[in-house]
Parts: structure tokens; sequence; C-alpha cells
């Protein structure tokens, strides 16, 4: 049984990542315990406050943020942070070598019910002469990721990490440990298993209302076989089905507000699971475009995302090969 940060030192991963990986998972450890504890730690319910994008911040949102933001800036190497939970960068150590973006409790409407939530997570190399306290510095496409992954806080607190050599899973012992349980893990090419929010129907491209369409027709339409559908409500709960034994989840791009190419958050949803996803053999898209490609502009930019099982994606990629240029494919680009 591999400790963290042995599987990491073993992998020849570089030092100071492994020491920013760590202090990660420290900061992710408290908000576990504050999460197991729940109603009896007051951290149920909704704050007065609503974060940059407009929603109501859950209580467990801003505790969540803070403890990484505390963690995070009391660690040298890392040169700044971005949250979904802030307005702006943070700048940390001016010396330091890493930017770190998060999203610090994704899922967080489902934590009064007591359903799954998760912390996500990218970390970048701060270009050099670029300032960390400034949007510039974190506007890099998801290939520039040297590191991602989600702890997701369900029965057992799993880590499912990439350095850039496949994707593993780590679960948290009563020790406090991290404790390596499944390598090298693998998103199975095809599936029967789709996830999408089927109450935004109306919203859709025409090309995703078909896709699904003839998933719901089943053994008796074009596709020739049974799907069944999953609807979690949790980017990071879907994922870590997607990547124990696959599925596609979507979340496309939609009418309700044409200037935002979709719900999704880019720098800390959309490139951190891309990387994940494709580090295990899936593959994850626009619809139009594949996710870690696109060029950034802000840090709360959003993008459409469609992810998960390889020959399912491509099949759905193959119902929008014909409008390339609409409208959803302008905004993603």
């Amino acid at each position: 049984m591999l400790l963290l940060s042995q599987f990491l030192k073993q992998q020849e991963t570089e030092d100071k990542l492994v020491d920013l990986i760590g202090t990660l998972m420290l900061a992710c450890k408290e908000v576990a315990i504050q999460l197991r504890e729940g109603e009896l730690a007051g951290v149920l319910g909704s704050t007065d406050n609503t974060n940059v994008q407009g929603e109501t911040q859950k209580k467990m949102d801003v505790i969540a943020n803070d403890l990484l933001k505390k963690f995070l800036l009391d660690n040298p190497l890392v040169a700044g942070l971005a949250s979904e939970e802030e307005d702006h960068p943070v700048a940390g150590n001016p010396e330091g070598k890493y930017l770190v973006i998060f999203d610090p409790l994704d899922g967080s409407s489902n934590i009064d019910i007591n359903v799954s939530v998760g912390t996500i997570f990218s970390i970048l190399e701060l270009p050099e002469g670029m300032d960390p306290s400034s949007d510039e510095a974190y506007l890099q496409t998801g290939r520039k990721q040297i590191a991602a992954g989600y702890v997701l806080y369900g029965q057992s607190s799993i880590l499912a990490l990439t350095t850039g050599n496949g994707v593993n899973f780590f679960t948290l012992a009563h020790t406090g440990d991290f404790i390596l349980t499944r390598e090298k893990v693998t998103i199975p090419a095809d599936t029967k298993e789709f996830a999408i929010n089927m109450s935004n129907h109306r919203f859709w491209e025409e090309e995703m209302r078909n896709y699904v369409g003839d998933l719901l027709e089943g053994s008796e339409g074009v596709r020739g076989k049974n799907f069944n559908m999953r609807w979690i409500a949790s980017m990071v709960a879907e994922v870590h089905r997607v990547l124990t034994r696959g599925g596609i989840f979507c979340y496309p791009w939609d009418s309700r507000d044409v200037t935002k190419p979709g719900k999704l958050r880019l720098m800390y949803e959309g490139n951190p699971m891309s990387m994940l996803i494709e580090q295990a053999d899936g593959i994850s898209s626009t619809c139009y475009k594949n996710i870690m490609d696109l060029e950034p502009n802000h840090i709360h930019q959003r993008s459409g995302v469609a992810l998960g099982s390889k020959n399912e994606v491509e099949t759905l990629l193959s119902y929008h090969a014909e409008s390339g240029d609409g409208q959803a494919a302008k905004l993603n680009t």
C-alpha cells in the first residue's frame, strides 16, 4: 500500500510538485472533516452572499474556499491562486513557481441533502515575468496544466490525480493518509450510460436534442441498444462515475443566455476534468472543439462540456459535425 507522496516520488515527480500536492491534500482533509460533521459543525445552509457567478454561496463554499486559500498561501511554492469564489486572482509568494486554480466545493447545492460533492483543482506554472495577481498569468490553455485532479467527498474521500502520466485513485484512510487504491484508471470506450440535465432539453441545439432522442429510443432506435440515464448535479460525482465505469457526461451550450457558451467554468472545471478524462483514454469536448485547446480570455469563462467514453463521445460529435459554424461553435473558439 503506497502513500500518495511515496507513489509520486516513485513516479519521479518533481519534489516541489509533490510538496504542493501534499499541501492541497492537507486542505482537502480539513474540508472532509467539516463535511463529515455536517449539521453538528453548523456548516449546512446558505449565506447571504453571492459569488462572482451570481450564485448564492453555501456556508461550506466559503469554508472550503478559506481553507484552501489559507493552506496554499502558506506554501512558498504558490505564486498565486484563482477560485470560483474569488472575483480576481489572489497573489501568493512572488518567488513561487506555481499557480493553483480551483473550485473549492463543486456540487454544493447537494450539501444539505448529503449527496457527494468535491474539490476540483488545476496546477499551472507561473509564466516568467508575469504578475500572479493579474488574470493574464492564469489564462493558459488546458494543455499547459502540469497536474489536475479532484477530491470526492462521499462514502469515502477519494483523490483522482494526474500529473500527465495516467490517472490514479487514492483513498483517505483513518490515519489521515491518502493511499493508492487504483492505478492507471482507463475509461471503457463503449457505454450504455449517459448523464445530462433533461430539464434543459428545450434550450439545447437541435443536434444535442437529436442525439439524446436517439439514446431514449433505445434498442428500437438507430442506436440499437438501451441506455440508462444518470444525473447527480455534481460534476465531481458525474466524472468519478465516468472514470470508474464509463459513460458520457454532458452539460452543453443552451440558449438561455446566448452570451455564455455553457454553464461549467473552463479554468477550474472544464480543463482539470478534461485532463483527467484524456489521461484515462476518454475524450472531452465542447461538442465542436477539444476543451483543452480553448484559448481562455478570462478566469471565470464558461464552456459547453461533453466528456467520457471515447466511442460514445465520438458518436455525439458526429451529430455536430455538420454544424461547426453554428452559434455555439463561435462562442467556444
